[in-house]
């Protein structure tokens, strides 16, 4: 008499145990994917110098070619809800790693083999273009996986894409010093970037997302229902009346400023402001990004005890502290310092943004849509801000900019706070 009872316990459980395993492959592919998109980033940043060098371009020009990469990342955001509702995750993915996959080739070609400014400003907007909505995708199916599995994951996975900046960091110091070409480096990290992110999303639901639902069926269902364009416009629209995702997304600009400089500048600068090698400042960005992870990866357990609001403040704090040794280092051990306390202070600020915006499930895409938005401006206004100011009087005097925005993402922090929180 217990056989049947005990099968159909059995039975009973093997759905959730299905399920379980099901959230926790899906977690894995967007760890990965978090990985590979901070990959390709680091590769083209820790090659810029060599690129400056290649096309003999003055600091304002550098910027002018990174707002290729800040233009299309913007453009990238805005098709990234169409592309989800679209196509659905899996397929939207890799529509947006292949652009930018041929993005990097682009660059790669027009900094080695074409000498054309033109041609490496084509490449990286499209560069930005796949990253932009990569961006979007993955944050998106990170907080449904978040849910999901009930665990806070989005700092951990944004340590994943800071590994993905370290290791892409590794290569690119070890390219620079085997005197590999930046096209046939860019053209292996495009090639595997693509085959990694082609395998991992089969892992992922093939659900529909819709701006005005959020991630729909995450478990996995098929048949959700697509919006119309002008439900998606009306939702879109409707996130930027509110007065705290305006106040999320002051968080994530200024904290984004601070990384987004870092990954444009901080090699640059420890080149010109400190007299490195192209080496030595593929160095010191690798640094700057082991620091952002180390902080994403404790980041989940300390807010967990802590609070956002107390560890934002505190992040903003670091940052500055960090940004003030960097600039005003007179020793290897100032400069080395300064970017790991840049790099922390700047770690949780993107990710915490994120769950805050995904806090309210319905409209979760337009809100993580719009939040990431305000975050990208950073990298938008950036690299030619900074590039104009460090023409003028100095690539470590340009980086003072970057205080005031940390200040003011760390009195907007309150807006973080969790719903739920006593």
């Amino acid at each position: 008499m217990t056989a049947p009872s005990e099968s159909t316990a059995a039975a009973g459980a093997r759905p959730g145990a299905t399920e379980r395993a099901g959230a926790l492959a899906a977690r894995n592919a967007v760890f990965a994917v978090f990985f590979v998109s901070g990959l390709g980033l680091a590769s083209w940043v820790a090659r810029i110098p060599a690129v400056r060098d290649s096309l003999r371009l003055d600091t304002a020009l550098v910027g002018v070619l990174i707002f290729g990469l800040s233009a299309g990342s913007v453009l990238g955001l805005g098709a990234a809800v169409r592309l989800l509702d679209r196509f659905g995750a899996p397929r939207a993915m890799t529509i947006s790693i292949s652009t930018s996959a041929i993005g990097l080739v682009l660059v790669g070609f027009g900094a080695t083999l074409l000498l054309s400014a033109p041609l490496v400003f084509a490449g990286l907007a499209l560069v930005g273009l796949g990253m932009g909505s990569l961006d979007v995708m993955m944050n998106v199916e990170g907080a449904a996986v978040e849910r999901t599995i009930g665990r806070t994951l989005m700092p951990l996975m944004h340590a994943c894409f800071s590994l993905g900046t370290v290791v892409g960091a590794l290569i690119g110091a070890a390219a620079s010093a085997l005197s590999v070409s930046v096209f046939w480096h860019l053209l292996v990290i495009a090639l595997l970037a693509v085959a990694t992110v082609v395998v991992a999303v089969r892992s992922l639901p093939e659900a529909q997302v819709t701006p005005a639902a959020g991630p729909a069926n995450a478990s996995g269902g098929q048949g959700a229902p697509r919006s119309t364009w002008r439900t998606r416009l009306a939702a879109s629209l409707s996130v930027w009346t509110d007065g705290k995702i305006l106040l999320i997304g002051a968080i994530v600009l200024g904290m984004t400023f601070a990384e987004g400089s870092a990954n444009d500048w901080i090699a640059l600068a420890s080149v010109d402001g400190h007299g490195l090698s192209n080496t030595g400042g593929a160095i010191v960005f690798g640094v700057f990004v082991a620091a952002m992870t180390v902080g994403r990866v404790l980041g989940g357990p300390v807010i967990d005890r802590f609070g956002r609001v107390p560890v934002l403040r505190a992040c903003a704090v670091v940052g500055v502290l960090g940004l003030l040794l960097f600039v005003l280092a007179t020793g290897p051990w100032m400069l080395y310092g300064g970017a790991v306390l840049w790099g922390i202070g700047a770690s949780l600020g993107f990710p915490v943004g994120m769950s805050a915006a995904a806090d309210d499930t319905e409209n979760a895409a337009a809100r993580v849509s719009a939040v990431a938005m305000i975050g990208y401006f950073a990298f938008l206004v950036g690299p030619p801000v900074l590039g104009i100011l460090g023409q003028a009087w100095g690539i470590l005097n340009a980086l003072y900019l970057i205080l005031g925005l940390m200040a003011l993402a760390g009195l907007a922090a309150p807006a973080a706070r969790e719903r739920h929180r006593s």
